[in-house]
């Protein structure tokens, strides 16, 4: 997993009032934030210490008085992704096309299609058809022939794309910083690698079902 790819998620582009209304998204990871700052001296505004099990009970896996995956990650998308909004909200990109942006320079020094580029963010083709469409309005890529597959294209990055991304970068990487910072040191890359194997598992699981589905 790419070292910022808590914006994953994310990837999808999501209106503010989308966002507050539906509550957030379970695809990008990261830790509980509260208006645009880090939760450290009461993390209990925002966690409830999940109530202690009476010995030798069996708790469901899905009881309050456990660690739940879904709110956990739920909680965790919603406020990084807000809180990277408002931190990058005067260069006028937004998290998702940080998210196209950083992931077009890491890919294909050709260009990638939007199929590719599409799985790589974890998002849905619409989604991402309409996020490049105003990136290419704003100048940011452009999009050329596939030299074999007549149908598809590839997206490259104009120099005021690489623009944007410099400008952004800084902040991604010192969001990460900041929130990983209540993790020990040590733990720090082992977290990440025990998250991404959850990711994985996500993916799989989606995976399954849509095969499923579409028997």
């Amino acid at each position: 997993m790419a070292s910022l790819e808590c914006w994953e998620s994310v990837s999808a582009e999501v209106p503010a009032k989308t966002v507050a209304s539906a509550g957030a998204d379970e695809r990008c990871l990261g830790t509980a934030l509260a208006k645009g700052d880090l939760v450290r001296d009461k993390p209990s505004a925002l966690v409830s210490s999940p109530a202690s099990p009476t010995p030798g009970s069996v708790i469901p896996l899905d009881s309050p008085q456990r660690r739940r995956l879904p709110p956990l990650l739920r909680r965790a998308w919603y406020s990084l992704n807000q809180t990277f909004r408002r931190r990058i909200a005067h260069t006028g990109v937004t998290p998702d096309q940080f998210t196209a942006l950083r992931t077009l320079l890491e890919g294909d020094t050709q260009g990638m299609t939007q199929r590719s580029l599409t799985e790589v963010m974890s998002s849905d083709p619409n989604t991402v058809a309409s996020l490049l469409e105003r990136m290419e309005e704003a100048g940011w890529i452009e999009r050329q022939a596939h030299e074999r597959d007549r149908r598809a294209y590839r997206i490259r990055l104009l120099p005021l794309g690489h623009d944007k991304y410099r400008q952004v970068r800084d902040v991604a990487v010192g969001l990460q910083s900041d929130v990983l910072a209540d993790l020990p040191e040590s733990e720090r890359e082992r977290f990440l690698e025990q998250l991404e194997v959850v990711a994985m598992a996500c993916r799989r699981a989606a995976e399954t079902s849509a095969k499923t589905t579409s028997r």
